[in-house]
């Protein structure tokens, strides 16, 4: 259970990174709403799944499925670079949190 209380605060991490943009610095009203909704959702499914997990592995998924996530986002819907490196990139950032979420117990 830990573990998706990870998954799902990554994914809203997605969330409040593209927020963060399109709030143009925190001028357009709804963007911001949805930025600080998705922000605290993040952080405090974050604190849960720490009551039950080591701090290192869970936010290194956290943090890569919200980089993930983001990047591969900004190129589908925002217009961002598409580039055979990024590509690789992105995959080995999705290893790597496979990796540590295999690696990552539970207390």
């Amino acid at each position: 259970m830990a573990w998706l209380l990870v998954m799902v605060a990554g994914i809203l991490e997605t969330g409040f990174a593209v927020c963060l943009k399109l709030s143009h610095g925190f001028t357009r009203l709804w963007p911001t709403v949805a930025f600080a909704s998705f922000a605290l959702g993040s952080f405090g499914l974050l604190t849960l799944s720490l009551r039950k997990l080591d701090v290192g592995p869970a936010y290194a998924v956290w943090t890569g499925i919200g980089a993930a996530g983001t990047a591969i986002y900004g190129m589908v819907f925002l217009g961002d670079l598409v580039s055979t490196l990024k590509i690789v990139s992105i995959s080995l950032v999705i290893i790597g949190v496979i990796g540590l979420q295999l690696s990552g117990s539970a207390h």
